[in-house]
């Protein structure tokens, strides 16, 4: 893999930028859907790409472990071809997943045990079995086991989560020099910045990631009600690399990418677009739509005609507006489509902006109307 930093916006610390893989280029700043277990929620393949333009996306390495199970997955040649999808994808080390068993699992030097949510058997990850696993779904950016430190904690244990991280994270990076793909694609493994809200830890963290030289970085861990996620993202930004893409986990609001874009992040993947979406929550270029209120009961415009994906400017908000009312699954098909192509759309007219020295201008003119509720 291989990044090229095209342009910073001279206002701000916003990049655009080009990664190149052996699978295709990601134009940068990029979200990336989520596609947990294989999928894109209500989502076909052929619509990702065509549609949503999206150039890659996002797999669980626990969801994908636990099923449909590594067996399948190697007899159908990888997760790339038992899904049908030619483009890029980045698989989750399953910190996060493991995390939130906080009841049915065990944290030591050696890695995590857990019960399965599924039939509550037994597993163990240890930081070159996640190596192993995610060789095996062929992913083409890995992550490193870590522990998603909880919040609140303790500056004492952030400090220990954080330095069993930066352990797991060499362990990781041994391993993967020991091993082969299998898949005939060149896999990178991205190492991940911890430390909580404590602002030296979070400087150590990133120092001692950017060291490993791999050929990317992501943050993790600022999923927390504080609101520093603008500031913990600033302090590890600085420090990162210039020269390698970074990743910003689990986020988050449209406010949140353009925000985090002009703090110098680069990729970004959150449920929120197609969770909301099944909701009736829809973002849009003008705001944002509950579509379930009884306003547009007879509005016949476009969902968005100025976004110009298909189902945007195709189907009305009074056909939307009826289906979830009805309870139709296409309604909550529609507006999953609808949120990743408001969300592919914006990243792009970031790096447009970006490429143009009008990135702060153009983001904050734009915030005034997308955040708003209509």
């Amino acid at each position: 893999m291989q990044f090229a930093l095209q342009r910073v916006d001279l206002r701000s610390k916003a990049r655009a930028g080009i990664i190149t893989t052996d699978r295709g280029k990601i134009h940068t700043p990029i979200f990336m859907p989520v596609g947990t277990a294989g999928t894109v929620k209500a989502v076909d393949q052929r619509t990702l790409q065509q549609d949503i333009q999206a150039a890659i996306i996002l797999g669980n390495t626990y969801h994908l472990y636990l099923r449909p199970g590594l067996e399948v997955l190697k007899a159908a040649g990888g997760l790339h071809q038992f899904m049908g999808w030619d483009r890029p994808i980045l698989t989750d080390s399953s910190g996060y997943q493991v995390y939130s068993l906080a009841q049915q699992r065990k944290i030591t030097e050696q890695g995590v045990t857990f019960k399965s949510h599924i039939d509550g058997s037994k597993h163990t990850f240890t930081p070159e079995r996640v190596v192993d696993i995610q060789r095996g779904i062929g992913a083409d950016i890995m992550m490193v086991l870590d522990e998603c430190t909880p919040y609140p904690c303790s500056y004492a244990y952030a400090k220990q989560s954080m330095e069993l991280t930066h352990r797991w994270l060499q362990r990781g990076i041994d391993h993967l020099h020991k091993t082969t793909n299998k898949h005939n694609s060149y896999q990178s493994l991205f190492p991940i910045v911890q430390g909580s809200v404590y602002k030296d830890l979070r400087k150590q963290s990133a120092e001692t990631i950017a060291a490993t030289n791999q050929p990317g970085n992501a943050i993790g861990g600022v999923c927390h009600p504080t609101g520093q996620l603008y500031e913990i993202t600033e302090w590890v930004c600085d420090i990162l690399p210039a020269d390698k893409p970074r990743y910003l986990m689990g986020v988050g609001t449209p406010q949140n990418l353009l925000e985090c874009i002009g703090l110098g992040v680069d990729m970004f993947d959150c449920v929120m677009p197609t969770r909301n979406g099944r909701n009736g929550m829809l973002f849009t270029t003008q705001g944002i739509i509950n579509i379930k209120n009884r306003q547009w009961k007879q509005d016949f415009t476009a969902i968005d005609a100025q976004l110009g994906g298909y189902v945007s400017s195709y189907y009305t908000r009074a056909y939307l507006h009826h289906l979830f009312r009805a309870q139709e699954i296409l309604g909550a098909q529609i507006a999953s489509i609808h949120n990743l192509t408001f969300y592919l759309w914006l990243v792009k007219r970031a790096r447009e902006h970006i490429l143009a020295d009008s990135f702060v201008t153009w983001k904050d003119k734009l915030l005034k109307s997308i955040t708003q509720r209509l």
